[in-house]
């Protein structure tokens, strides 16, 4: 969110930032000039709280998305709700941030819910557009960082989905292609693009990288599906597991960029490598963080 704030606020657009908890966007304001951006209490699972979240936008942008929960209620009747409101106030454009792997026939219920929130979307705004990124990547994300913190901690790493092959895509590379929309929504209009970054990389790749960079020796235990599966449908349910039952059937497919598939330079955007932005963050996962051993 805050990254698509900060394109939309570099473009010169006044931005309405709408959130359950507003006062978790208030750092933006530094970056915005006088009267640019505000702030509304909103929740796309209560329709009512919409009407005047929209009131006047010429665009709306639906970044709201869970990885576990009430798929139905967040992803489809939510994402139902904002394209309804965007359409009876008369916006223009309307961004829907899905993800690679939405399809209503899907083996996990993120996958079917991501698909029938599209669905739902374009039935209320038909000339919608619909972003899906492969895995974001970012200083913030619990992607990079989270690996990067059990390789710190661990002598032996397992990974699980060991040979699923994702096309990490930089979160501000993501948040241009929202902008992007936003400047020209004819051009887009009723389309579906896939964002993945520059590189296919599977999650030992990533994993066996993010040790490099880090500087740590490690050894990567590959946990076999089978293994996998029964400790997602055991533990799954924990707070706290490693994994869910539902992530672990999203594993059985590769997250990476359709052959046929409109991506990011069908919007102008070239894709920002993994390792030319990671390290600037993954510096705190260093033995010594910035500086080098001492003799």
């Amino acid at each position: 969110g805050r990254y698509v704030v900060q394109a939309l606020l570099r473009d010169g657009h006044r931005v309405r930032v709408a959130s359950r908890n507003p006062k978790r966007g208030w750092f933006l304001k530094a970056q915005a000039n006088l009267g640019q951006i505000a702030y509304v209490a909103s929740d796309v699972t209560r329709p009512e709280t919409l009407r005047h979240t929209v009131d006047g936008a010429h665009s709306v942008i639906n970044l709201v998305g869970i990885l576990s929960g009430d798929f139905d209620a967040v992803h489809c009747q939510g994402s139902a709700n904002a394209a309804a409101a965007a359409r009876d106030a008369g916006a223009t454009c309307f961004v829907q941030v899905s993800a690679i792997g939405a399809d209503p026939e899907s083996p996990s219920a993120y996958g079917r819910s991501k698909g029938a929130a599209e669905a739902a979307v374009r039935s209320a705004f038909p000339t919608a557009t619909i972003l899906r990124p492969s895995i974001i990547f970012g200083q913030e994300d619990q992607f990079t960082n989270r690996f990067a913190a059990l390789i710190r901690m661990l002598p032996a790493v397992p990974v699980i989905g060991a040979s699923t092959k994702f096309q990490p895509v930089f979160v501000g590379d993501v948040a241009r292609a929202v902008a992007a929309v936003v400047k020209n929504p004819g051009a887009h209009a009723a389309k579906t693009y896939e964002l993945g970054g520059p590189d296919v990389m599977t999650m030992s790749q990533i994993n066996r990288w993010l040790a490099e960079e880090t500087g740590r020796e490690r050894t990567l235990i590959e946990v076999p599906d089978g293994l996998a599966e029964l400790l997602a449908t055991l533990t799954g349910w924990l707070p706290g597991a490693p994994i869910t039952r539902d992530q672990w059937l999203m594993l059985q497919k590769d997250n990476v960029v359709g052959a046929k598939a409109k991506g990011l330079a069908a919007l102008g955007i070239t894709g920002t490598p993994l390792d030319a932005v990671a390290p600037a963050w993954l510096v705190q996962y260093r033995k010594h963080g910035r500086f080098v051993a001492m003799a």
